[in-house]
């Protein structure tokens, strides 16, 4: 299967959300599987009835999805957001590696 890159996705859900939904509207859908994923994960830890009717997997990509779809309507790469915030991120927590210097020594190894 071919690997999916997030301006991928961004360029695939602009398409699919150009007309008609709005920041609010899938940040509502959003919220909503937040909600099944802690559904899902009270199932897993025993702390629920687990019925078998959901997967975190199957949860988790829906919570991808509407999170990326509400940047794509918002033209904000997030490929460009997700290094910067990791940067700041590293430096606050004292972490290294950052995202930045892992994909640069990742793609050095290619």
């Amino acid at each position: 299967m071919k690997q999916l890159t997030f301006h991928e996705l961004q360029n695939y859900l602009s398409l699919k959300y150009k007309d008609g939904r709005t920041s609010t509207a899938l940040f509502m859908k959003l919220v909503e599987e937040v909600g099944e994923v802690a559904e899902v994960l009270n199932q897993l830890e025993g702390r629920k009835e687990n019925t078998g009717n959901e997967s975190l997997e199957k949860e988790l990509v829906d919570v991808i999805h509407y999170a990326v779809a509400i940047a794509s309507i918002n033209n904000i790469d997030l490929t460009e957001a997700m290094v910067i915030k990791d940067k700041q991120a590293a430096v606050k927590y004292n972490q290294s590696p950052n995202l930045e210097a892992f994909l640069t020594v990742k793609n050095e190894g290619r």
